[in-house]
């Protein structure tokens, strides 16, 4: 091997364990994102887009009949819920609960 193919291949090996450890300190970045504290917040899922939980007659996510279901509810981040407008709510505002919507 002449000294020009060896700098020319240790070159390419630095160059892809810089690019795979970039990559890997860039995932681990967005799981840890991922990891922050959620709640589960009642009423305030448009019709389809609840995360789950959305009563009789429906099996899980995607599956609330109307907007802002108040037995239906979407993860949010923690301490957010009540903070979120939810125009069928008592209150005006998301819940923590399940709720009879007005």
């Amino acid at each position: 091997m002449t000294q020009s193919r060896a700098i020319q291949t240790t070159t390419t090996a630095a160059a892809l364990a810089l690019a795979l450890g970039t990559a890997l300190t860039l995932g681990n970045t967005a799981v840890a994102g991922e990891g922050a504290a959620k709640e589960k917040c009642y009423g305030i899922a448009l019709k389809g887009k609840n995360d789950c939980a959305a009563g009789p007659g429906t099996s899980c996510a995607g599956t609330s009949k109307v907007d802002y279901q108040g037995n239906a509810w979407k993860y949010v981040p923690a301490g957010t819920c009540e903070k979120t407008a939810s125009p069928t709510s008592p209150t005006g505002q998301g819940q923590l609960a399940a709720f009879k919507a007005m």
